[in-house]
């Protein structure tokens, strides 16, 4: 699970509701002192929330960029549905383009990135319509299904999310924390996060993770510029995977030292500025 530094927005965001024509998303939104050079949307990974990138709202906002982290359907505070099929990767991926739509008023294109689950919910998306695009940022994020030993935990967690509530989930999954991570002070806000999660979300979304077929072919095949984006060790998909891919579709590549599967979160100043690099190049 992310561990977003805080739940507070800095004072650049606002939390507001953003209205699509395919529903009401909770979103943070950071805006820069001076007219934005383009607009950003920021998809989270699997059991996240836009608070996932509140780290990097500001380093971007000062670079120039205007940034909306969003919270997909079923998420933390974006209402969602006991029926596992609303949440499809087709329907999660049409949820996107609506984002795109009302962002990208007056013709503007936006630059896209997706983190681990965002980022196949963000190719799927831009492979649906990529026009409304600037570019596509992959962050630890891989080519097809997730790495054996993560397979098994989200079969774990499917099953315990079948029989227990999620208070009980919660706290069958803080017993089993390491040690450094049982008392880091953000409990509170971790466990409000969770409880707010539809079930149906996490058992649907965790399935598709454990099948993904690799479309780096297709997505090789858009006229859109990719940056894959990861930490120097991954245990949800391994780098060697993540590199080989960032091969396959011509990206730019980066590896944000001293970050592991979240560096939106651990090494957030390295990644923002690997991320307005990448931006201004386009």
């Amino acid at each position: 699970m992310s561990r977003p530094p805080t739940f507070t927005p800095p004072p650049c965001a606002r939390a507001h509701t953003l209205r699509t024509a395919r529903g009401d998303f909770a979103v943070l939104d950071a805006v820069p002192r001076t007219e934005a050079h383009s607009t950003a949307l920021l998809l989270p990974g699997y059991t996240g929330s836009k608070e996932d990138f509140i780290a990097l709202l500001e380093p971007l906002a000062e670079a120039g960029y205007r940034v909306v982290s969003v919270d997909g359907r079923g998420q933390y505070e974006t209402k969602g549905t006991d029926r596992q099929e609303a949440y499809a990767q087709a329907e999660l991926a049409r949820d996107v383009l609506a984002q795109a739509e009302v962002l990208g008023a007056a013709g503007h294109r936006i630059h896209l990135l997706g983190h681990s689950l965002g980022g196949q919910v963000a190719r799927a998306a831009v492979l649906l319509d990529a026009s409304p695009f600037r570019s596509l940022t992959l962050m630890s994020s891989g080519p097809a299904e997730v790495a054996p030993g993560q397979r098994d935990r989200i079969k774990m967690l499917g099953d315990a999310l079948r029989t227990l509530t999620m208070a009980q989930v919660w706290e069958a999954m803080r017993a089993l924390d390491p040690p450094q991570d049982a008392d880091t002070g953000d409990g509170e806000d971790l466990r409000r996060r969770w409880l707010s999660h539809s079930p149906a979300q996490l058992l649907a979304t965790g399935a598709q993770l454990s099948v993904e077929p690799d479309r780096v072919t297709e997505l090789a095949a858009l006229p859109l510029p990719v940056h894959v984006v990861s930490g120097e060790s991954d245990d949800v998909w391994p780098v060697d995977r993540i590199d080989d891919m960032a091969r396959r579709l011509g990206a730019r590549r980066t590896t944000i030292a001293g970050a592991e599967h979240s560096p939106n979160t651990a090494r957030p100043l390295e990644t923002a500025a690997a991320l307005v690099s990448f931006w201004d190049s386009h």
